[in-house]
């Protein structure tokens, strides 16, 4: 078994640096075709961003110095 992911986070000069906002895994194995890890980790991309969005649009993420604090 092995986990893909995504990751929404604040763009910095680093590339893939800046304080996580949110993240999203799903586990995968062996019979995952390269299509379908493909698609898994496009799934996973638009959940982290549309909640790193969904929880700037209700004020909930708090940016202190280089990290994130996101309320539940």
């Amino acid at each position: 078994m092995k986990l893909i992911g995504a990751t929404a986070h604040y763009v910095t000069s680093d590339l893939d640096e800046g304080p996580i906002i949110e993240q999203e895994v799903q586990r995968v194995d062996h019979v995952y075709l390269p299509a379908d890890l493909v698609a898994a980790g496009r799934n996973n991309e638009t959940i982290a961003l549309s909640r790193a969005v969904k929880y700037h649009l209700e004020h909930r993420v708090f940016l202190n110095t280089d990290r994130t604090v996101v309320f539940r």
